[in-house]
């Protein structure tokens, strides 16, 4: 198991399919499962938190959150590297405490279908969206960031679930133990850094062709 091409990544997530995606080693040097919000079962809630142990989380663009009138979690984000999470949210139809698999992949297809309304979320809740930067890997090079350009790039709804990967000591694991996870669990794995990179020749190629 090798750092993966971005070109398959996309292919995966448009599958459905999960893949891990890790930042550079100078920013958190961290490994998150993504997949695509619309392709979200209770199985792959329940894989995130069976095996990557992490927090579940959501990417979503600014205007699907004030859409459904979901606002930043504080008003000065004093965090490192200035996640934009806002306030948790669970679903209200057919859900009971919100925490368990079903609940919690109920949540997430409620939050990209266009006939939830604000009232159909109880806040706070066990999802915890985050706001992605309008220009997306290109604006801030974070997981939230690189689940919703994926998802975009696969041709689906601009929303994904992450959840960071840690050891079975609690500790984060870092990219020699994410190549390993990758491997055991059969997940094609990327960097956020080869997505920019992608992106950057995407938007160089277009600008030619315009002119």
């Amino acid at each position: 198991m090798t750092i993966a091409r971005i070109e398959d990544a996309i292919s995966a997530i448009a599958r459905g399919e999960m893949v891990v995606v890790v930042d550079d080693q100078d920013r958190e040097n961290e490994g998150d499962i993504v997949v695509a919000a619309q392709a979200v079962t209770p199985e792959t809630i329940a894989f995130m938190m069976t095996h990557a142990r992490g927090l579940v989380c959501i990417a979503m663009e600014g205007e699907r959150l004030d859409a459904l009138d979901i606002p930043l979690m504080v008003p000065n984000n004093t965090e490192s590297h200035k996640t934009a999470f806002t306030v948790s949210v669970d679903y209200l139809k057919g859900t009971t405490t919100g925490i368990s698999a079903a609940d919690r992949a109920a949540t997430v297809r409620a939050l990209v279908d266009d006939r939830t309304k604000p009232s159909d979320f109880a806040r706070p809740g066990h999802i915890f969206p985050l706001r992605a930067n309008p220009r997306g890997v290109l604006g801030r090079p974070g997981h939230t960031e690189a689940a919703v350009d994926l998802a975009r790039l696969a041709g689906k709804t601009p929303a994904g679930v992450i959840c960071e990967v840690a050891n079975d000591d609690g500790t984060m694991s870092r990219l020699p133990d994410l190549i390993l996870f990758a491997k055991r669990h059969n997940l094609l794995l990327v960097t956020i850094e080869d997505l920019v990179a992608y992106l950057e020749r995407q938007a160089a190629k277009d600008v030619r062709e315009v002119a």
